[in-house]
């Protein structure tokens, strides 16, 4: 049975009860991450699919499509029952594969009221400043969100693509409950953020989860304990980040609803100390 509940969850800023296997909807825009995607009946499915298999964390941003994603999210699983959305601001789009980061507090106001609109709710679970705009202090960018949470129109905040000194220097302004970097089993250069949010359970969403570049290759440590698994090297890889620490958080995403039970699978993936070990120490 395929359940992402076995992942088990993490109380997100202390009250968000997520289960630790997410959905990331990057991949149900159009391509560039731009526009409608090919088949809209097709998304609603994944998303309708991700709940049914036990997710209850979704992840979007304004930016993807922009405003798609959200849509497509409102459309499929409105009112949520149980089921939380978080979304992102500070990007602004001028076409496919086109992404330039904005920081003003207007226009982050601007664009978490536009969210709020699009997912068709009064309050966002989880808003994350999806860059920090280096032309705009961080405590006018962060100071902007706790206004807003103050508000009732946020209830927690997060960053995105951050460092250490980042997160500690936005939460002097207000409390962070999440970063979401660049991270997976091939690509751990964000590993001292890992280890800071851990040791302050902060919630940490990896993006590009599924990437396991050598490790996967023929007589790879992947390729051969997924032959043991009756796996993929990719819901192994998914497995480590899972076991790799109780504050990670793990949004894979896709556009397909075949590939959305793969990837759910691997939370009943349990690696042996040994094969935890063997990868971990493989880079």
């Amino acid at each position: 049975m395929i359940d992402a509940t076995a992942s088990g969850t993490h109380q997100l800023g202390g009250d968000l009860p997520i289960v630790r296997l997410g959905y990331g909807s990057m991949q149900l825009t159009g391509y560039g991450v731009w526009g409608e995607p090919d088949d809209p009946d097709e998304a609603v499915r994944v998303l309708r699919r991700a709940v049914e298999l036990g997710v209850n964390f979704i992840d979007t941003a304004d930016s993807y499509g922009p405003f798609v994603a959200e849509n497509l999210i409102r459309r499929a699983l409105h009112p949520y029952d149980g089921v939380y959305v978080a979304t992102k601001a500070g990007f602004t789009r001028q076409g496919p594969h086109q992404w330039t980061a904005l920081g003003r507090p207007e226009y982050l106001r601007q664009q978490v009221e536009l969210s709020l609109r699009h997912l068709g709710v009064e309050r966002i679970d989880l808003l994350q400043l999806h860059r920090i705009d280096p032309a705009v202090p961080v405590a006018d960018q962060v100071g902007e969100l706790a206004a807003l949470r103050s508000e009732g129109k946020i209830r927690h905040i997060g960053l995105s693509e951050v460092s250490v000194a980042d997160v500690e220097e936005a939460s002097r302004t207000a409390p962070i409950v999440s970063v979401q970097n660049l991270y997976n089993v091939a690509d751990r250069r964000a590993e001292d953020v890992l280890e800071f949010c851990e040791a302050r359970d902060i919630g940490f969403i990896p993006w590009f989860p599924l990437a396991t570049g050598e490790l996967a290759k023929e007589r790879g440590p992947l390729a051969a304990m997924a032959e043991r698994h009756s796996a993929s090297p990719s819901q192994l890889a998914l497995a480590w980040l899972l076991r790799r620490s109780p504050v990670m958080v793990p949004i894979p995403g896709t556009s397909s609803v075949a590939h959305l039970e793969e990837n759910v699978a691997a939370a009943g993936i349990a690696l042996t100390d040994a094969e935890y070990e063997a990868v971990s120490n493989a880079t």
